[in-house]
């Protein structure tokens, strides 16, 4: 039986999640498989991969083909760099803690490599969250422009009207006053 490492996909529609699977190449995508390997998840950044590292390595030396896309997802986590350490051991071209060594070196410039590119994704969310606040307070700064300004309007509208108002009044109380001396100097005259 020929057998397969690929993905089987599962997640909801423009969301997937993959199942890396181990499979008679017979068998259709998402149908049955031999054994569940890991998952791969495309959605977040970096692409989250979990792998059975040990059962991944077994399928390939007993003869699994990966297909292209499991074929990246082996290497970037080290199954394949693995396989190739372990066929130069079995020819004798160095020993085995020579090869165990060159995975180690090799696993932790992978590692550093993954831990940069978090941080400059952290760094650059933030940067853009700054960018986003900065930009919020200058559209607050020039609409607390514009309403203090049109209180001011509002405030020299009402102290206008204010103004005319009594202006208004004033003559019609010099008028009241002039009117009432001399209506008092009447009422004397007539008795």
């Amino acid at each position: 039986m020929a057998t397969k490492i690929r993905l089987a996909r599962h997640g909801r529609k423009g969301r997937p999640f993959y199942h890396v699977v181990v499979a008679d190449s017979k068998a259709p995508r998402d149908g049955r498989y031999i054994e569940k390997i890991g998952t791969y998840d495309p959605n977040t950044n970096p692409a989250t991969i979990e792998l059975k590292f040990d059962r991944a390595l077994y399928w390939l030396q007993v003869g699994a083909q990966p297909t292209e896309t499991t074929t990246r997802i082996l290497s970037y986590k080290g199954v394949l760099l693995k396989k190739h350490l372990l066929e130069g051991v079995k020819k004798g071209a160095f020993d085995e803690a020579a090869a165990e060594a060159k995975f180690e070196a090799w696993v932790k410039e992978k590692n550093a490599k993954i831990q940069a590119k978090i941080q400059k994704l952290a760094q650059a969310g933030d940067s853009v969250a700054k960018a986003r606040l900065e930009a919020e307070a200058k559209v607050r700064a020039t609409k607390e422009e514009a309403i203090a300004k049109k209180k001011a309007e509002l405030a020299a509208a009402e102290a206008a009207k204010k103004a005319e108002e009594e202006a208004a009044a004033a003559p019609a109380e010099e008028t009241a006053e002039t009117e009432a001396p001399a209506a008092e100097a009447e009422t004397p005259a007539a008795e």
